[in-house]
């Protein structure tokens, strides 16, 4: 297991949920990872910032607090610095918590979690690449990782997602798995769809307009949805899913049936397996990056797998 470990503290993932639970999370690690050393972003993107920092003084476990968007940050730092002897570990305190999911980590209590950190195995797990240049809506631009190419643990998603994912920063009120729910429910009948090209490098490509198109590492996205269930982490591979366009009804018929992964039967959904995929688009997209929304520079974005790219501390 690694030794020296340094801690990265998003306040803000999910909500604020992210400073509520700094203070029971600071307390368990003093348990149980005696010796760490913690950094609290004050600004988007700053976890990168702070990972880089992490990198270059020499830690082997550097642990990301917060949702999909921090760990991915974290992630995309790590598998960039090319050091094979640095992990991730993650601890929840996001909205979705997709990620962990393939874990248990996202719901486990906060003890179990951090006893993880302390007790859990390393194991390597493959990554996304975004090749195409594009950069975040949200980081202050020159922070680290935010121009491609960019490094992903999770998802990367098109159309109805990203719009989903910009209606929901001004939720007041609705949390986690809620939040995400309602907010696609009142997408189901305003979003316009995305006209688009998929095509993977040996498979046979679609094009047309599509509600929702997926390029995931892991089966879970938007709280829990398993929009690729066949996907898997060290596969060598990424799973698309393409949802094509429809009226409000069938609309919500997809979204219901996408809850239990039953969507991938329908004839309005394509899912393709592949290692690079080319999306071409009539404008310029914006996309999410694990939950983080960026706006690509052109109409094409280009997205590969990026094979055994990341230690992730697991629990034993």
């Amino acid at each position: 297991m690694p030794r020296r470990a340094f801690v990265v503290f998003n306040p803000a993932s999910g909500h604020g949920r992210g400073a509520r639970l700094m203070a029971g999370y600071l307390s368990l690690l003093d348990t149980h990872l005696p010796g760490f050393r913690h950094g609290i972003t004050t600004r988007p993107g700053e976890e990168s910032v702070l990972a880089e920092q992490a990198l270059q003084d020499g830690f082997e476990l550097i642990v990301a607090v917060g949702g999909d968007g921090t760990w991915g940050s974290v992630a995309d730092r790590i598998i960039a610095s090319g050091r094979n002897d640095v992990a991730l570990g993650i601890l929840a305190a996001g909205t979705g918590n997709d990620f962990g999911r393939n874990f248990g980590l996202a719901t486990r209590t906060p003890d179990d979690a951090v006893r993880t950190l302390a007790e859990g195995r390393v194991v390597r797990v493959d990554a996304g690449r975004v090749t195409s240049a594009g950069s975040p809506t949200a980081a202050a631009p020159g922070t680290p990782g935010t121009t491609s190419p960019r490094y992903f643990i999770n998802v990367v998603g098109f159309g109805f997602d990203v719009a989903v994912i910009e209606t929901s920063r001004g939720a007041r009120f609705l949390k986690g798995e809620l939040l995400y729910k309602a907010t696609a429910l009142r997408q189901l009948f305003t979003f316009r769809g995305v006209q688009l090209t998929l095509t993977p490098d040996r498979e046979l490509g679609v094009d047309g307009k599509y509600l929702l198109v997926t390029l995931s590492k892991g089966p879970f996205f938007g709280g829990g949805i398993p929009i690729a269930p066949a996907a898997e982490l060290a596969d060598g591979m990424l799973d698309a899913c393409a949802i094509g366009d429809a009226n409000p009804l069938a609309r919500a018929g997809l979204f219901h049936q996408a809850s239990t992964g039953r969507h991938v039967l329908s004839s309005r959904v394509h899912s393709r397996r592949d290692t690079r995929f080319v999306l071409d688009f009539e404008t310029a997209p914006k996309y999410e990056v694990d939950g983080d929304v960026w706006q690509a520079e052109g109409t094409e974005v280009v997205i590969e797998v990026a094979p055994n790219a990341l230690s992730i501390v697991v629990p034993a």
